[in-house]
């Protein structure tokens, strides 16, 4: 690294000489512009509209138009503004970091010790961690008066340069100001979601895909110029996006819910029916616009199941039934196969006696 600018901290009566340098790059992939008939650079020109001659940097001042009135500024007479002479980091308050508004840091800049003895930077640095501060500073750099905030990274002092108030924007949206009514469910199911996707910030865990994409683009150019075919190289259409259907809130937030609980839940079932559900998993990992058709097959499924098992449960039913029918059957014809018991004689004579009695007197 370069460093673009030298100078010291002023920590109440200690000083600290330190070299700035740039903790931050650009890592976009650089691309110019060119003719598109034949392939010709793009270049700009700083071209007087007066005299129409192509001017040289050395030649260019600054200027200030007012009412109709222009005033030319020399690099001399800018330099003589006091603080862009200064070499001073003023420290002038140590707040608490969380007092900060994040959307009034800038640029980020690496203090290095620019003296044989350290010292005064390790106990600077040591004050920040003892505390538990930040250091509110003021500094000139290029051209500019900047508020900075003074903090520690492992073990290195970096300098945040910071917006001035007045280049805040407020934000005024008059959608905003209507009033919303937010549901207890929405709001535990957004909580729940919100859970769900819980974790430590890992900045190497994310990566610039459409620097990826781009450089894969370069590629496939150079190797086959004007047959390129962006379909096969990314493997959609060119310009294809997600087309992701307008669904309802809450719908919305059971589905992220499902999306994000579904692995867990499919490889419960799986291990418990000993079904491979590895498809259920490639289902959700599609893109939203898809998500319908999916819940219907799954529905249908549901009823399918549901159906089978009912049919399961008749036939078993009809089976039983059966078999208690063929039970009392078997019972019925085994009584009729048993011989039929025999006849007392003594019980029998004593209606012949009865009989023959009657008959004499009547005759």
């Amino acid at each position: 690294m370069r460093a673009i600018w030298k100078g010291a901290i002023a920590f109440g009566l200690v000083n600290v000489p330190v070299k700035v340098y740039s903790a931050t790059e650009d890592h976009d992939i650089s691309l110019h512009q060119v003719h598109n008939a034949d392939g010709g650079r793009i270049r700009y020109q700083r071209r007087c509209e007066v005299c129409s001659k192509i001017i040289d940097y050395s030649d260019i001042e600054k200027a200030f138009e007012d009412d109709g009135r222009t005033v030319v500024l020399t690099k001399d007479e800018l330099k003589a503004i006091p603080a862009e002479n200064s070499h001073e980091i003023e420290v002038v308050q140590f707040v608490p970091s969380e007092q900060l508004e994040p959307m009034m840091f800038e640029k980020s800049y690496y203090l290095e010790p620019d003296s044989r003895s350290p010292k005064a930077y390790v106990l600077l640095r040591r004050a920040l961690e003892d505390t538990d501060r930040v250091a509110i500073v003021q500094f000139a750099l290029r051209e500019k008066t900047r508020l900075g905030a003074l903090r520690i990274k492992d073990d290195v002092l970096v300098l945040q340069s910071l917006l001035w108030p007045d280049e805040v924007r407020e934000a005024k949206f008059p959608a905003l100001d209507e009033s919303v009514r937010i549901s207890a469910q929405e709001r535990e199911m957004s909580a729940a979601l919100v859970e769900s996707m819980a974790a430590d910030f890992d900045p190497d865990h994310f990566t610039d895909e459409y620097q990826v994409q781009l450089r894969t683009l370069i590629d496939a150019k150079l190797e086959k110029g004007d047959s390129l075919d962006t379909g096969e190289t990314f493997g959609v259409e060119a310009g294809e996006g997600g087309k992701g259907e307008v669904i309802d809130l809450m719908e919305a937030l059971k589905r992220s819910l499902d999306r994000k609980r579904g692995g867990g839940a499919a490889a419960s079932e799986g291990s418990g029916s000993g079904k491979d559900t590895a498809g259920e998993d490639e289902d959700e990992a599609e893109e939203p616009g898809t998500g319908s058709k999916r819940a219907a097959g799954k529905t249908s499924t549901a009823k399918t199941s549901a159906a089978k098992s009912s049919t399961t449960k008749s036939t078993a039913s009809k089976t039983a039934a059966t078999k208690s029918t063929t039970a009392k059957t078997a019972a019925a014809k085994s009584t009729s196969r048993k011989p039929a018991a025999k006849a007392d004689p003594s019980a029998a004579k004593p209606a012949d006696k009865a009989t023959a009695t009657r008959a004499r007197k009547g005759a």
